[in-house]
């Protein structure tokens, strides 16, 4: 049995050569849960969140990395995050009938953005790349050149049963620890690239780390960490909600409540449900002129 709702590191110890792998079982099926997505869609965001804990687990940060992808195509919007302790959550946003597959047929000439932001949002870093190539995998290893200038390969897989991926980096230059000359170190990343595209979709979910990297890489000294547990974890709270409304503004707040008789806001991550009565809607707008809109 495959590795569950864990990532894993490892190194190659004789290049400076790092690698991740990511498996999300129960996480992902409590993160789908009340979600009846397509299977192209869901697929894609199973990627997508898989990406986030591959990319969270490559920086040292305390905060929130999102992947958002959006496009002219039928999937508009798709969002995933990861915490710096592997909590993830994500959506997606389709209209019209979903008759594709793949990032580039569900998005169109879209783009993707990784954000990089502070538990309290006092720093905030994003880079931008466009939607290219079939696979989710081709655009981010893209945005890892351009970005980050890293040379990175990822390999990703989702199903309604579970979502997997694995990561392979060449460190730069300033972070290496090995007497391998350039050239020998270059061979070796050409190398395991190659040997990681052998890697089949099954086996990424089905095999567990030590199988997987017995399989690839059986020719190689590695170094294998222990497992970081990865869950699934919403932030929405009832205070984030309030500040929601407050933003809103409290005339079209009062308007909702007058003609509903309380307002409820539901979570678009875990579908968690938010009421707020007269007396709550009062508080929120406490010391707020009617009418007026919220400042910050």
């Amino acid at each position: 049995m495959h590795d569950r709702d864990c990532l894993r590191r490892f190194l190659f110890e004789r290049y400076p050569i790092r690698g991740q792998l990511v498996h999300l079982d129960a996480a992902w099926r409590a993160l789908i849960e009340h979600h009846a997505y397509p299977d192209p869609v869901r697929d894609l965001l199973g990627e997508a969140v898989a990406a986030t804990a591959l990319l969270a687990g490559t920086i040292k940060f305390e905060g929130l990395l999102s992947l958002q992808v959006q496009g002219p195509g039928p999937l508009h919007l798709l969002l995933a995050q990861c915490t710096d302790t592997l909590g993830v959550r994500g959506l997606a946003r389709h209209r019209d009938e979903i008759d594709a597959a793949g990032v580039a047929g569900l998005v169109g000439a879209g783009q993707l953005s990784v954000t990089l932001e502070s538990e309290d949002r006092s720093r905030r870093y994003q880079g931008v790349v466009p939607v290219e190539g079939g696979r989710l995998a081709d655009t981010l290893q893209r945005y890892f050149e351009n970005s980050e200038q890293l040379s990175t390969r990822l390999w990703l897989h989702a199903d309604a049963r579970g979502a997997s991926g694995m990561l392979l980096q060449k460190l730069p230059a300033e972070a290496r620890r090995t007497s391998a000359a350039d050239e020998e170190i270059e061979d070796a990343w050409r190398r395991v690239q190659l040997i990681g595209e052998t890697l089949t979709a099954e086996e990424l979910a089905t095999l567990a780390d030590t199988e997987i990297l017995r399989r690839l890489f059986h020719e190689d000294d590695l170094r294998l960490f222990e497992a970081a547990p990865v869950y699934f974890r919403c932030r929405c709270s009832r205070e984030r909600v309030s500040g929601m409304l407050h933003a809103l503004g409290e005339e079209e707040t009062r308007a909702v409540l007058a003609e509903r008789g309380s307002v409820e806001v539901r979570c678009d991550f875990c579908d968690r449900a938010y009421q707020f009565d007269a007396i709550d809607v009062g508080e929120i707008f406490q010391g707020t002129a009617s009418g007026g809109r919220s400042l910050h």
